[in-house]
């Protein structure tokens, strides 16, 4: 069973009142964690890019980005973040790719 004062934004938190209300603080709690898994993989693929660039190999930044692309969309279409962040995102690592010499 999940500990309901788990997340810092749930302390003080008063407790459900009916059956349907505790099931979705449960479900909220678990999709709370989920997401933030997601967002974790989002910034290990960006920061992946950027390691990849900051060595100087753009053959292989190149193929890590294409790598970490897929990894922005697929947490885009989920909604953990914005299109237009992801977008912003992706084209920012695409700019210091083609800007390498």
């Amino acid at each position: 069973m999940l500990d309901f004062y788990s997340k810092p934004q749930l302390k003080g938190f008063t407790m459900a009142n009916s059956a349907q209300a505790r099931k979705r603080a449960r479900q909220s709690i678990k999709q709370g964690l989920h997401n933030t898994s997601l967002r974790s993989e989002l910034r290990t693929a960006i920061k992946r890019v950027a390691k990849a660039i900051a060595i100087g190999d753009k053959a292989a930044a190149q193929a890590v980005f294409n790598a970490s692309t897929s990894v922005v969309d697929s947490i885009a279409d989920k909604k953990i973040i914005h299109k237009n962040k992801a977008a912003r995102h992706k084209s920012r690592m695409s700019a210091a790719i083609k800007a390498m010499a």
